[in-house]
């Protein structure tokens, strides 16, 4: 073995140590959602935009298409943790498709019960994603 072979070694005994870590804490679909986030990204020229500071030092922006008051598309930004990465492709998926009047009514509990759930500590996540998605709406209505 070479010292490439090693460290490659090495690499894969952390990452699975990580894996396994995770997935005491976090229900099979939050890891899908932060791992493959299909939502993650920016629109250019969207009709609505908006971005929030949360209370734990996470920021999250989500960017809205909007026609004849339907969300076509929808992106979310986040430098946040896993659960924010999470809760922003479950709410992008969640309100892709809807009128902005259903997006309006959906709350942070529905995110979390898509989710099948989140640590009491990351619970926040699912709060700041509502928020930012309100205040996109007020934004996109103050046009």
């Amino acid at each position: 073995m070479n010292e490439d072979d090693d460290f490659n070694k090495l690499i894969q005994t952390l990452q699975k140590k990580i894996d396994e870590k995770e997935e005491s804490i976090y229900s099979k679909k939050v890891i899908e959602e932060y791992r493959k986030p299909i939502y993650f990204g920016k629109i250019k020229k969207p009709d609505a935009s908006a971005k929030i500071k949360g209370s734990c030092g996470d920021t999250m922006k989500i960017d809205l298409k909007i026609k004849n008051q339907k969300i076509i598309d929808t992106r979310f930004w986040t430098d946040g943790c896993g659960a924010s990465i999470a809760c922003g492709n479950m709410l992008s998926k969640m309100i892709k498709g809807k009128t902005i009047e259903k997006a309006e009514k959906i709350t942070n509990k529905k995110i979390l019960k898509e989710l099948d759930g989140l640590p009491d500590e990351h619970k926040h996540c699912s709060v700041l994603c509502i928020d930012t998605l309100k205040k996109c709406i007020k934004n996109y209505y103050k046009k």
